[in-house]
């Protein structure tokens, strides 16, 4: 099965998760601030092709690094405005960033791979429709996320994390995957 097998067209909505998937990963760390993000190659274009295809487009992340006190909620608020400034100039989209700041250990609602960050785009869009949106994550508890609210989903990576429907080294590749 493809992606183009799903048809997706203006009424469906793409899920994303932030670190991994758009911006390199801080191994056992934490992206604290502006100058230490760093968007993967590709990801720039595949938000231009996503732009076109998605109605909505929201990020959903766990940001931990706030419970733990390691960084403010105003440093990732800043770093989520630069990241969608950058996203709108090369003609991608997104329409709105969720983010858990809870420890894992605190098992918050809303904290990936519980639903809370969906139910909140839900009440926010309410034209999400989870059975016509797509989840596209790089660990487990997204893959997770993405099926426990009954939508389709995308791992990107070497391996098929949480068995998700589809698998992309990249997400420019999962992006060209949509035609």
């Amino acid at each position: 099965m493809s992606l183009s097998t799903l048809h997706i067209d203006k009424t469906w909505t793409l899920f994303l998760d932030r670190d991994g998937v758009l911006n390199k990963r801080i191994v056992d760390g934490y992206v604290k601030k502006w100058d230490e993000f760093e968007f993967l190659e590709g990801v720039l274009d595949a938000l231009k092709i996503f732009n076109e295809k998605f109605g909505r487009i929201v990020v959903v992340t766990n940001q931990q690094g706030i419970g733990k006190g390691v960084m403010r909620i105003e440093d990732l608020e800043l770093i989520h405005k630069n990241m969608v400034y950058e996203i709108t100039y090369f003609k991608g989209r997104i329409d709105k960033v969720y983010f858990s700041p809870y420890l894992a250990a605190e098992n918050h609602p809303t904290r990936k791979p519980q639903i809370g960050m969906a139910l909140q785009a839900q009440k926010d869009f309410p034209e999400i429709d989870f059975a016509k949106s797509l989840m596209i994550g790089d660990s487990k508890s997204d893959i997770e996320f993405g099926k426990n609210a009954g939508m389709k989903t995308v791992c990107i990576g070497k391996e098929n994390k949480g068995n998700a429907d589809f698998l992309f080294e990249t997400l420019i590749d999962c992006a060209k995957g949509l035609n």
